[in-house]
């Protein structure tokens, strides 16, 4: 089978988008892990990419970001071409960004690490945006003067979202944002916060492996295999796919 019976089209009823990002090829030392991809995300929408381990899902994120050059394609943000501008070029343009790995400063508090995330406001901002976020997270409050190097791995991990939160970006890319948090804590950061940021219009680029979870707030969903694209649609239209697991599983399209 080919892999053009996994390819869904553009829906018409999508919103114009904010990212657009057109036949991305990225890579380590001259090795493409990701392949000719093509991927847009609008305001208000979650746009969910999944797909089994090593299938470049990271990779494409931190492309989009800037962390990782380009071989070929380009990146448009807001009408934009970005994919020369650098991370923090890119980030001071509202791009929001939280990794899988590193996502806090271990020797910093847990309030002084999301001060960080408010470089780009004003000060009377900043403060304002860090209560908000820890409105959103009590149990952050409550760890506020703590290292982050003394908090649980899924502790971690949600300092990391709510400083992101902080910035208050137009686009917002979370790469497994869920991984180390307990089940209720990822519903949280996935209903209530992901949720919250699509609704106020932010565009929001979701890689995660719990799938069932976020399909719940997602409003796209993209299928990576082998670093291509092998799927885009609607949920509905992921959802009524009887050959998704097929997909997943590597026989058809992957290893």
């Amino acid at each position: 089978m080919t892999n053009a019976a996994f390819e869904g089209l553009d829906s018409p009823v999508r919103v114009a988008p904010s990212l657009v990002a057109n036949d991305l090829t990225a890579g380590y030392k001259g090795h493409a892990i990701i392949h000719d991809v093509s991927l847009q995300v609008g305001p208000g929408e979650v746009v969910l990419v999944v797909g089994p381990n090593g299938a470049g899902k990271s990779t494409l994120v931190k492309s989009i970001n800037g962390e990782l050059g380009l071989m070929s394609g380009s990146v448009e943000f807001c009408g934009k071409r970005i994919e020369h501008l650098a991370e923090e070029k890119r980030a001071a343009l509202g791009i929001g960004y939280v990794p899988q790995v590193r996502d806090v400063f271990p020797l910093l508090s847990v309030r002084e690490n999301l001060e960080i995330g408010a470089y780009r406001l004003s000060q009377k901002a900043a403060k304002e945006r860090v209560e908000v976020v820890m409105d959103e997270f009590p149990q952050l409050r409550e760890l506020a003067k703590r290292q982050a190097k003394q908090l649980s791995g899924g502790q971690r991990k949600l300092v990391g979202v709510a400083r992101a939160l902080v910035a208050d970006p137009d686009l917002f890319m979370l790469d497994e944002p869920t991984s180390n948090l307990s089940p209720g804590v990822a519903k949280q950061v996935l209903n209530e916060v992901v949720g919250a940021l699509a609704s106020a219009g932010r565009s929001l680029l979701l890689i995660e492996q719990r799938v069932s979870l976020a399909l719940e707030v997602a409003t796209w969903v993209y299928v990576m295999v082998d670093g291509r694209v092998r799927f885009n649609g609607s949920v509905e239209e992921f959802s009524s796919r009887d050959d998704m697991a097929t997909l997943f599983f590597g026989t058809v399209g992957g290893r």
